[in-house]
């Protein structure tokens, strides 16, 4: 069973929270291990902060799970970040620069699409684990058994 969600907010930082309580109550309420939902939420974060101090103006997260990963776009509208910017090692302790090195440490996959004038859009994808009993699982049982 797949699952989309979709959240378009004001490019303010209050929002990052809410952005991250709406995206882990899904997640929670889906199943998926607690790990799991931490490590995407911290990814989340420094992706949503980066589309806060880069964009222009609202921001869009969007999210589906899958069988058993969860992918989530964060999309801003921005300038749009440089090859220079995403690949350059500023080092450990520089004030900024650290959250793609974070994102790509949480998450199995991180593609990021900068495109001049369109914006940035970042694509995060992990592997999800589940807990026992969790309701994708019912769900999908539940689809199979009325489908055969």
């Amino acid at each position: 069973m797949d699952m989309n969600f979709s959240l378009a907010v004001p490019g303010e930082a209050p929002t990052i929270p809410l952005v991250r309580r709406v995206v882990g109550d899904v997640l929670r309420g889906l199943g998926a291990g607690e790990d799991c939902v931490g490590d995407l939420l911290i990814a989340l974060s420094e992706a949503c902060t980066n589309a806060v101090q880069h964009g222009r103006g609202d921001y869009e997260v969007a999210g589906l799970v899958d069988g058993d990963s969860c992918h989530l776009r964060i999309m801003d509208w921005g300038r749009g970040a440089s090859e220079a910017s995403l690949t350059s090692d500023r080092g450990d302790l520089a004030e900024s620069g650290r959250g793609i090195r974070i994102m790509r440490a949480l998450v199995d996959e991180v593609t990021i699409d900068p495109a001049t004038d369109r914006g940035t859009i970042v694509h995060l994808r992990k592997r999800l684990t589940w807990r026992d009993g969790a309701v994708i699982r019912r769900l999908d049982r539940r689809l199979t058994h009325s489908a055969g």
